[in-house]
């Protein structure tokens, strides 16, 4: 159901993008939508949810728009460890592209995510993260992939 949703949604955002009036386009989406949420509300949140609800929660930071931010560092830093999903993912389109497209904000920095609050929040975030994750996650893994979406650097 995620990967049908992930098909919906990034050809959706893509024509809304285009064409914020297009009534198809805004079902696509919601269609899309739906079976995301059918889907996490099956398997539950993961590393991706589990940083941007304490960044929210905490630093107050605006919940799609670092959703948007944090989701491509999560898939690239994930993707090595679970190379079937992420070549669902690619399949649907590439996050990273899509942000680029639709003007989505590239970094925590621009959405007023201080530097300096990287550490604390790496600290805060640590035991949240599921067991299940694909990949170990230590402190120094999450400090490096906050800092590196704080900074909006380019992902490989």
């Amino acid at each position: 159901m995620g990967t049908e949703g992930l098909r919906a949604v990034f050809p959706g955002l893509r024509a809304l993008h285009a064409d914020p009036d297009d009534i198809g386009a805004r079902e696509q989406t919601l269609y899309g939508a739906y079976l995301a949420a059918v889907a996490l509300a099956s398997a539950g949140s993961g590393m991706h949810h589990k940083i941007c609800h304490a960044l929210g929660g905490t630093y107050n930071m605006p919940h799609a728009e670092t959703h948007s931010v944090v989701i491509s560092y999560v898939t690239a830093f994930n993707a090595p460890y679970a190379a079937d999903a992420a070549e669902r993912v690619a399949a649907a389109a590439g996050i990273h592209a899509l942000r680029r497209e639709v003007r989505a904000p590239m970094s925590l920095k621009e959405l007023g995510f201080k530097e300096e609050a990287v550490s604390e929040a790496a600290g805060i975030i640590l035991p949240a993260i599921p067991p299940s994750d694909p990949r170990p996650v230590t402190r120094a893994a999450l400090d490096a992939l906050l800092r590196t979406a704080w900074a909006g650097d380019p992902i490989e």
